[in-house]
C-alpha cells in the first residue's frame, strides 16, 4: 500500500474532505505512475481523483462500527514510530 494513503474511517476529530481528496489524489498518482500529468492527461486525472473523492466519501458515510473513535494524534505518533523503527531496519540491512 502507498504510505501516503491513510485510514480515513472512524477518527476523532473526524476525517476532513480535504483529507478524502488528499487520498485520492494519491491513489491516481500511483496507478496512474504520475504525479503531475501533462496537460494532455490533466482533464481525466481530475475527473479520476473527483471520482474517486466521491466514491470514497460514499463509502465513508455508509461504514458503521461499535469500535471507538481512534484519535488521530495517538495514530499518528503510532505511524511515525512504526516508520522509525522500518528506517532504522533498513539502515541496519544496509550496513551489513
Amino acid at each position: 500500500m502507498c504510505r501516503n494513503i491513510r485510514d480515513l474511517f472512524n477518527f476523532d476529530p473526524p476525517t476532513t474532505p480535504d483529507e478524502v481528496r488528499d487520498a485520492a489524489l494519491q491513489y491516481v498518482r500511483k496507478i496512474s505512475g504520475s504525479r503531475a500529468p501533462s496537460k494532455l492527461n490533466q482533464q481525466a486525472f481530475e475527473r479520476a481523483v473527483e471520482e474517486i473523492t466521491a466514491a470514497s466519501e460514499r463509502l465513508l458515510g455508509a461504514l458503521v462500527t461499535n469500535a471507538p473513535p481512534k484519535n488521530r494524534a495517538v495514530e499518528i505518533e503510532k505511524r511515525r514510530e512504526r516508520f522509525r523503527r522500518e528506517d532504522l531496519r533498513r539502515a541496519k540491512i544496509e550496513r551489513a
